[in-house]
C-alpha cells in the first residue's frame, strides 16, 4: 500500500502569489496631493536637535595622513591608550 501526500491548498495558489509580486510600472505624479499643504505648519526650525545629537556622538573624523597609519578604529584606540599611558607618567 503506497502513501500519497497532496496539499490541501488549491494548485493555482502559488501562480496567484507570483502574479501579486510583479513589479507595476506606475507614473509617478511630480506634485504633491494637495492635503500635504506644508505651509500651514508653523513652528518649523531647520536643524532645531543638531546640538542633541551633536552631543551624543562621539565620532572623529581623522586627517588623511594620520588615517593612513592606522588600520582600523581598534589601532587607533590602542596608539590613543598607550599615549594616555605616556602622559600619566
Amino acid at each position: 500500500m503506497e502513501k500519497s501526500f497532496a496539499s490541501s491548498a488549491p494548485a493555482n495558489q502559488r501562480a496567484v502569489k507570483k502574479s501579486l509580486m510583479k513589479r507595476v510600472d506606475v507614473e509617478q505624479e511630480d506634485e504633491m496631493r494637495a492635503e500635504y499643504d506644508f505651509s500651514e505648519l508653523k513652528g518649523r526650525v531647520r536643524g532645531k536637535y543638531v546640538e542633541r545629537y551633536r552631543a551624543g556622538t562621539n565620532l572623529v573624523l581623522l586627517d588623511p595622513d594620520v588615517a593612513a597609519v592606522f588600520p582600523d578604529g581598534q589601532a587607533v584606540n590602542e596608539a590613543l591608550r598607550l599615549l594616555m599611558k605616556v602622559a600619566k607618567t
